[in-house]
């Protein structure tokens, strides 16, 4: 009786625990999913438990792990084809098993390393990858294989996802588990492809989404989740999070829950506009309307609307500014209002640039502006990122409002302004309310400039750091006319009051501002 006693208490405390485990566990709260477990910091070795056992300490929502096959039919955890010079698939698991992993680990059959992500794991999915075989109908097998084993150990709640370069292996996995989630990784078909497989999402090349950003949006509206992979470097991680994806599968886990942390898409805001310059030529003209001529400041350049003056090239915005004469060639648009005064005026300019901005096009009453950019350099030069108000011609200036997000100045190169104009707070009267900041290297690194502004305040920002943090006195509009749309503006003047202070250097030119993106987000429900 006593030992009927003791196999009783046994099998109640394995089922009461297992039982607990699928109820304790709850995806965690972020979007990052460690691709081949979280290996690189610590030196672990790819797909190896230890990987994983990490992944589930930092909390990610998901450890990838790749699965294959051997030849006596052994299900292993391995990324490559070739494990020490003996190719998975034609040799048995006890010739791999020969060889360690660098940490002194066994190769992990699929059976240990469910075993091991099901314990002390409560929010880190397991993102099974099925390596598809060169063998003639074995991709089913191990698809079948992997599935009984699943479920043999009571894994179901712990495998967030299956996903592969096969859409048949996926397809297969639907038909005999419909409930289970697929994500289809070979980048070569289009969003409605994949519904129409029963393809739960699409788990891209970061560089595949950004040829093809409309399978993004498309994505979204077919209901399909979005993952990305390998996004290592901060600008694809920024990118993933700003655009809403659902998953971010990286070998830099720790970068990428600390960046989540930081996005204003995982802050109450929501990306409604942005430009990331993943096309060649011309400015997008359903995004960016163009400024003529001498207007203001005693600027010396003259601005057009040349390739030579405003392009994208190389994934990024050039504006730059040229000391030339100005020709008519140079203007695109000879119907622009005023044409005449122009042609006049044309004949005195030294210097061209350009002035881009979204005025009826896109404007925006509050929200974050987010631009990252490098800056000319050079005495004379004047690069700025700024707002106006839509009725400013209506009000006039100051009374209308002014937002500098980021104004520089060539003969201080180590320092950026944030400021803003209205009727009572601007530079003809001195009373401007702006401060500044040391930027480090501007000209040969790129640097986010950004505007956070709500009915209550504005904070001006550089990569990350608030330097000037204004509150509405909730005064009259002389102080605050800022509850109301302005559109944004990028350019490069060339003199003026300010950029010419000490003059301008004629051996500098051409200079350019390079913008890698510009991205406005507002909050949700806004």
């Amino acid at each position: 009786m006593r030992l009927v006693f003791i196999v009783l208490v046994f099998i109640c405390f394995h089922s009461c625990d297992s039982a607990s485990a699928k109820k304790d566990f709850v995806p965690a709260k972020n979007q990052i999913i460690a691709h081949r477990g979280a290996w690189k910091t610590q030196g672990l070795p790819e797909n190896s438990i230890a990987s994983l056992e990490h992944a589930i300490e930092l909390g990610c929502v998901g450890s990838e792990f790749d699965v294959r096959m051997t030849a006596d039919n052994v299900l292993v955890v391995y990324h490559d084809a070739v494990n020490n010079n003996l190719n998975i698939e034609e040799s048995t698991y006890a010739q791999l098993a020969k060889f360690k992993l660098s940490n002194g680990e066994e190769l992990p059959t699929l059976r240990s390393y469910l075993l091991a992500g099901m314990q002390n794991n409560n929010g880190t999915g397991l993102i099974c990858e099925i390596k598809p075989s060169k063998i003639e109908g074995r991709n089913i097998k191990i698809a079948n294989q992997v599935l009984e084993l699943v479920k043999e150990l009571k894994a179901e709640s712990y495998i967030s996802y299956y996903i592969s370069f096969s859409a048949t292996i996926l397809k297969h996995i639907k038909k005999v588990n419909p409930t289970s989630k697929t994500m289809y990784l070979d980048g070569s078909k289009s969003p409605e492809a994949l519904k129409e497989a029963n393809i739960d999402g699409l788990d891209y090349l970061v560089y595949k989404l950004k040829k093809r950003p409309q399978w993004i949006k498309e994505a979204k509206e077919k209901g399909l989740v979005l993952n990305a992979w390998t996004a290592n470097k901060v600008e694809d991680i920024d990118w993933l999070l700003a655009n809403n994806f659902n998953y971010i599968t990286t070998d830099e886990p720790e970068l990428a829950l600390e960046r989540a942390k930081l996005s204003p898409a995982n802050n109450d805001y929501e990306l409604v506009w942005s430009d990331e310059f993943n096309y060649s030529g011309k400015p997008d003209p359903t995004k960016w309307t163009y400024d003529y001529g001498f207007l203001a400041n005693q600027e010396k350049q003259y601005y057009v609307d040349s390739l030579k003056n405003a392009r994208v090239e190389g994934g990024r915005l050039i504006i730059e500014a040229h000391k030339e004469k100005v020709n008519n060639k140079d203007f695109k648009n000879p119907e622009i209002k005023g044409w005449a005064k122009y042609k006049t005026e044309i004949d005195s300019a030294n210097y061209s640039s350009a002035r881009i901005k979204t005025e009826g096009i896109a404007s925006w009453q509050y929200g974050r502006f987010e631009i990252s950019a490098k800056l000319p350099k050079g005495k004379g030069m004047w690069p700025a990122i700024w707002m106006l108000s839509e009725d400013r011609k209506a009000i006039g200036w100051p009374e209308s409002g002014e937002i500098d997000i980021m104004e520089h100045v060539g003969y201080d190169n180590d320092t950026i302004h944030g400021t803003i104009h209205t009727k009572a707070y601007n530079h003809l009267k001195g009373t401007q309310k702006g401060k500044t900041i040391f930027i480090e290297n501007p000209n040969d690194t790129f640097h986010v400039f950004a505007l956070e502004w709500t009915p209550e305040k504005m904070d001006f920002i550089l990569d990350g750091v608030v330097y000037n943090h204004l509150e509405n006195e909730h005064k009259t509009t002389a102080e605050w006319p800022f509850d109301k749309d302005f559109y944004l503006i990028l350019n490069i003047a060339v003199g003026g009051m300010w950029g010419g202070r000490q003059g301008i250097d004629n051996s500098i030119f051409p200079q350019k501002m390079e913008v890698d993106y510009v991205r406005v987000f507002q909050k949700k429900n806004n």
